[in-house]
């Protein structure tokens, strides 16, 4: 993995970013203020529960959200020192596919059908670069080589559905690193894969980063892929940041009741357990907002008290090693640590 270069200034800096869809039964406020940075060769990992808004703040940086019924209130999201929010549709497009990248949750709907790998490669090669056909295609198959696709010049010439999922997953990640993108964003890549071709996806990414050196964004709801791939974490809840910390940070010590609950209710294989341990209740509507901390009505740490009822807990910094946590008592958290990493420590 490449080392992140904190020194550096950001290749992402988002900003109190607020995205709303318009339905039947209201304003659902999909992204509420989030605000973050991603760094020059790092993988950011971002982590929630579906509808967390972890995948609508990536599609909004990328003018990829749907304007109506979408469309984002306030913000900015400065890539590469200018701002994707306040860009055109022909400068977005210009970024799209070639500084920035993203790799898709189901390959199948991602790429079209009715043409051929190789195809839908080489124009992605195209579009950003004046290069001739023959040189596209030699290109084209020297990345799916690159990612592990076997018998690249014969299955450059296949459609799709002459693929396995675990090979379109590839074909979509040679098509991202095709223009060795300055950051690749990967939204759920092995959600649709079982575990074994999950594995080898992982590799492949690690290899894609090693080969383009890209910043990383890696949106996910499985803490394993995190711990494998991420450098920091940024923890998701009701469309809000409630944890930014670094990887090994937050799974020793978090500093969130709802970071604690995601843990917790991972199943561990040192224990002999006949139920797993979820987080009690359902995340809010995002239409009717409860008042105070969004996460006060499953919050062990709440304990009914009247702030985290009525205020809403801003996202503050815990000291001086860039750890933010948007809960009120926070440092009541001090020296928990999580089952998983406790009983690692103790086995």
């Amino acid at each position: 993995m490449s080392q992140p270069q904190r020194n550096s200034d950001p290749i992402l800096s988002i900003r109190d970013l607020v995205v709303e869809f318009a339905t039947d039964d209201g304003v659902v406020q999909a992204v509420d203020g989030v605000t973050y940075d991603v760094y020059p060769g790092e993988t950011l990992g971002i982590v929630g529960e579906s509808g967390s808004g972890k995948s609508v703040s990536q599609l909004a940086v990328l003018g990829l959200i749907p304007q109506p019924p979408g469309r984002i209130v306030r913000g900015e999201a400065y890539f590469d020192g200018r701002d994707t929010v306040k860009m055109s549709k022909k400068e977005l497009r210009r970024i799209r596919g070639g500084a920035v990248a993203m790799i898709f949750q189901d390959p199948m709907t991602s790429l079209n059908p009715v043409f051929k790998i190789g195809h839908q490669l080489s124009e992605a090669i195209q579009v950003h670069n004046d290069v001739s056909d023959k040189a596209a295609r030699a290109r084209s198959i020297d990345l799916l080589k690159l990612v592990g696709v076997p018998n690249p010049d014969r299955r450059y010439d296949q459609y799709p559905h002459e693929f396995s999922g675990g090979m379109r997953q590839r074909a979509m990640i040679a098509m991202a690193i095709a223009n060795e993108p300055k950051l690749l964003i990967a939204d759920e890549p092995t959600t649709a894969l079982d575990v074994t071709i999950q594995a080898q996806i992982l590799e492949v990414l690690k290899k894609a980063q090693d080969e383009t050196h890209a910043a990383t964004i890696l949106i996910t709801h499985d803490l394993g892929l995190v711990a494998e791939m991420a450098d920091r974490v940024v923890v998701m809840y009701a469309g809000k940041v409630v944890e930014l910390t670094d990887v090994h940070t937050m799974f020793a010590a978090p500093r969130h009741p709802y970071t604690v609950g995601l843990m917790d209710s991972l199943p561990r294989m040192t224990v002999d357990e006949e139920w797993l341990r979820p987080i009690p209740g359902q995340p809010p509507s995002l239409i009717n907002r409860p008042p105070g901390c969004p996460f006060h009505p499953r919050c062990f740490l709440s304990q009914g008290r009247a702030e985290c009822r009525e205020v809403e807990p801003p996202l503050r910094s815990l000291g001086a090693d860039k750890h933010l946590s948007a809960c009120h008592f926070a440092e009541e958290l001090e020296g928990h640590q999580s089952k998983l990493v406790a009983e690692g420590a103790a086995s």
